[in-house]
């Protein structure tokens, strides 16, 4: 490959994943999703491994970097560790994309690679990150229509394989399957958009999220942590001062937030006292969002079921706790050091492992607690037992500058179509809100105040597609994947004992976004 080119791919890559930054939030373009991951796979394609993981990993940084911006918040060495692992899921897929657009038929090859790398780097290394999958951000679109049928995997799956047949188009304008094969991409589409999924609803109930607001600041959830638990009761005592005197309709359960109580409730006197007053003053039972000690260097991060008459009782605790964030991975190779994150996490957040629902008020209720909603197997496990409603205990004071609270109940209000239920959010200080099973938002509070939303939410017992497929269309994209490489493999050996050549190039790209060239001496099919 010319070494000329590769200065001028580098800098295509970084102009495509800034345009896939641009369709979250606080951009929020959808519509450049399909272009951005095009722009990916033209910059990478024909390329030797080495140059093409230097391309991909330059479209990961300029993606991921921004994306994920707001993890300053929790500190520049968090933002720069987490955000630095991520851009390498796009530098290794990049040589995959390269083998396997070598293959008849390879925008399909593609798409199922691309959709397995956001898969693996949901859930590893550790507990993953899955923020950025390319179904996160259709929120506002005619393709968010499809979640009910094949879940954020398929969705995904879907746009990655539009931008790979656009890449396709350019590549070789005069494919003619390429054309169709766009044509199916947004025909299926459009199909969900006619005709939407819709959920049966076997029950009603009535559901108050408490956002009680975080003193000083507003960014410190510590700053005043009994501030914090008071202002929450105090919500719900004001609560059921309104509900007795005809106000506000009585709800059946009350919900707060993570770290409505930052210490531990059943430890700490005061706290436990301020949360009996509440719960004793609405009179049904309210899921509070607590910190419970384990041991001297574990904790739990737990929603707690606490009824007016049985007190304290069912519980979830969060399943997947945010590395560097809430616990330090091989802390004991850090032991004699006190520095950085290590300075400030002193003890251990532990993973819960459960799978069945809460029942609160006789409702079977499918929890997650913040980062939570992000992960697949949460409300997948739980609503595919019956759950027949969401809720979000989530704490985003730390970000509450930031645009990362909009990105997550995003994604909030994508799980909402994607399981078919209504979803309640309860947040500290913002954001708190109501959402159909459609992703039409009821009811939203204002951050950075108190509030408390009282509705009327529908219960729901049927499962959408995609909460049957579960971990399927991940497990089916993966197979594929090592299917495409296997033959990529056999078929790159095959040649090359044709030609006596082990490592002649691909086809290779003149210029960003300009026209493929061939190798003369290696025909390779461009089109699908």
């Amino acid at each position: 490959m010319p070494q000329q080119v590769l200065p001028l791919r580098v800098g295509f890559a970084v102009a495509a994943g800034l345009v896939l930054a641009a369709a979250f939030e606080p951009v929020a373009l959808p519509f450049v999703i399909p272009f951005a991951v095009a722009g990916y796979v033209l910059a990478v394609r024909g390329l030797r491994p080495r140059g093409s993981l230097l391309v991909g990993l330059a479209f990961g940084i300029a993606f991921y970097f921004t994306h994920i911006v707001w993890m300053r918040a929790v500190g520049t060495d968090a933002w720069l560790a987490l955000a630095s692992v991520e851009a390498l899921f796009y530098a290794v897929l990049a040589p995959v994309t390269t083998a396997l657009s070598r293959l008849p038929g390879w925008p399909v090859w593609v798409a199922a690679a691309w959709t397995t790398m956001e898969a693996v780097r949901s859930g590893w290394p550790f507990s993953g990150m899955p923020w950025g999958r390319l179904a996160y951000g259709v929120a506002d679109t005619p393709v968010a229509a499809a979640l009910p049928y094949v879940g954020a995997t398929g969705v995904s799956a879907g746009l990655a394989l539009a931008g790979a047949l656009l890449a396709a188009l350019v590549a070789d304008p005069r494919r003619r399957r390429t054309l169709v094969g766009l044509a199916a991409v947004a025909g299926l589409t459009s199909l969900a958009a006619l005709r939407p999924w819709s959920p049966e609803i076997t029950g009603q109930a009535t559901v108050a999220a408490v956002q009680g607001d975080v003193p000083g600041p507003g960014n410190d959830i510590l700053y005043d942590h009994r501030g914090v638990t008071r202002n929450h009761a105090e919500a719900t005592v004001d609560l059921a001062r309104r509900v007795e005197d005809g106000e506000e309709t009585r709800p059946d359960f009350v919900l707060w937030p993570e770290n409505s109580t930052a210490v531990d409730p059943f430890a700490d006197a005061e706290d436990h006292a301020l949360i009996e007053s509440a719960v004793a003053a609405v009179g049904v039972p309210v899921l509070v969002g607590g910190i419970v000690d384990g041991d001297a260097t574990h904790f739990f991060n737990q929603g707690i079921v606490w009824d007016p008459v049985t007190g304290p009782g069912d519980r979830y605790t969060k399943r997947h706790p945010v590395p560097y964030g809430e616990y330090i991975p091989f802390r004991q190779f850090f032991e004699d050091r006190n520095f950085g994150r290590l300075a400030v996490i002193s003890r251990d957040m532990v993973a819960g492992t459960r799978t069945e629902p809460l029942t609160v008020a006789g409702i079977s209720v499918a929890d997650a607690i913040c980062f939570d909603i992000a992960y697949d197997d949460v409300l997948h496990d739980q609503v595919g037992r019956g759950a027949q409603l969401v809720t979000v205990q989530t704490s985003n004071a730390t970000f509450i500058e930031t645009h990362q609270i909009e990105q997550q109940f995003a994604i909030t209000r994508l799980r909402a179509l994607e399981t078919g239920r209504y979803v309640v959010v309860a947040s500290p200080n913002g954001i708190t809100g109501v959402v159909a099973p459609d992703g039409h938002v009821l009811d939203r509070a204002t951050p950075r105040t108190t509030d408390v939303l009282v509705q009327r939410v529908g219960l729901v017992s049927g499962l959408t597609p995609a909460v049957r497929l579960g971990a399927w269309p991940a497990r089916g994209a993966a197979a594929v994947t090592v299917l495409g490489l296997l033959i990529a493999v056999v078929a790159g050996r095959r040649r090359s004992v044709r030609r006596g050549d082990d490592d002649a190039p691909g086809p290779v790209l003149a210029a960003p976004g300009g026209p493929v060239q061939q190798d003369p001496s290696e025909r390779v099919p461009s089109g699908s």
